[in-house]
């Protein structure tokens, strides 16, 4: 873990998308945060430890989700499929798809496996799984505030966590989408899925991905400051509650709520998702766990 030293910073943004705005001015203590988000090694250790399933592995119970598809009452996660060609960007089930079988250890699908990706950030993890781990490894998983004055490293009012610039000298320097989304990645990074969490520079914290790579959970509900035009990320799993709600337009009777993520993945892209990007944020339905979605935790001591 690393020292985050407490300060006052502009969050959020009034230049980019309508859910960041407006930028105002937080405050927030000294914490230690987690230098890289959790590994598969690290989520291994606690699985064995502790014996945890995560969500998606579960079986569901139909009672609990009226009117839901049958076919989504399996366990199964979200898993990213590459259409072929350019497909309506307006519709994210053109490359989103449940797919029974997937889970932290298989990314892909149950014929993909994370042999010699232990030090590749663990993914399908819904909330309830990332809070079991903070909680078993004695930690917490950092506030919507917390995380973006961590990925900032100390350049208040930056673009990016590194800077003003994408690509500074024509250098990637963070996981993402280089090319078309969602059909065409060129892979200029090196890396067409999850890289390893030090594959790339830290910040001026010493924090490393806090752009790119996987999605971070955050332990803040999603409140709306504006309206978001493009929910880029996630399909809707149906899996209901109570509290800050989303509804999945093809199954409207099924509320889900919702929790903060940061930092953009390895499927943002310049020409529709440019959240890789400290100010950016999108909310989560807590029942969801995707193939680029992960956390790190943080301590809240001095």
């Amino acid at each position: 873990m690393v020292r985050v030293p407490g300060g006052t910073f502009l969050m959020g943004s009034d230049h980019h998308y309508p859910e960041e705005a407006p930028a105002h001015k937080v405050e927030v203590d000294g914490f230690w945060m987690d230098a890289c988000t959790v590994t598969n090694r690290e989520f291994a250790g606690f699985v064995e430890a502790t014996g945890y399933v995560t969500l998606a592995e579960r079986a569901v119970n139909p009672d609990d989700y009226p009117g839901a598809k049958p076919e989504l009452l399996a366990p199964s996660s979200v898993v990213f499929i590459k259409p072929k060609t350019r497909v309506d960007l307006s519709n994210h089930y053109n490359w989103w798809a449940y797919v029974r079988g997937a889970d932290w250890r298989h990314p892909r699908g149950p014929a993909s496996s994370i042999k010699g990706r232990s030090d590749h950030p663990v993914v399908h993890v819904a909330y309830e799984d990332a809070e079991a781990y903070a909680k078993w490894a004695g930690k917490e998983l950092p506030s919507e505030a917390e995380w973006e004055f961590a990925a900032r490293g100390g350049l208040d009012g930056a673009e990016f966590v590194w800077g003003d610039e994408l690509a500074p000298g024509g250098k990637h320097v963070a996981n993402t989408f280089q090319g078309e989304f969602p059909s065409q990645n060129k892979v200029e990074d090196g890396y067409e899925w999850t890289s390893p969490v030090t594959a790339f520079p830290p910040n001026g914290y010493g924090l490393y991905d806090m752009a790119g790579n996987v999605w971070q959970w955050t332990a803040d509900w999603y409140q709306e400051h504006n309206k978001i035009d493009s929910p880029c990320c996630t399909l809707q799993n149906p899996r209901g509650g109570k509290r800050e709600e989303s509804i999945d337009p093809r199954q409207p009777e099924i509320t889900i709520p919702r929790k903060v993520m940061k930092g953009g993945s390895f499927l943002c892209a310049p020409n529709y998702c440019q959240r890789y990007r400290p100010a950016a944020r999108m909310a989560q339905p807590v029942d969801t766990s995707t193939c680029h979605v992960g956390f790190r935790c943080i301590v809240r001591q001095s």
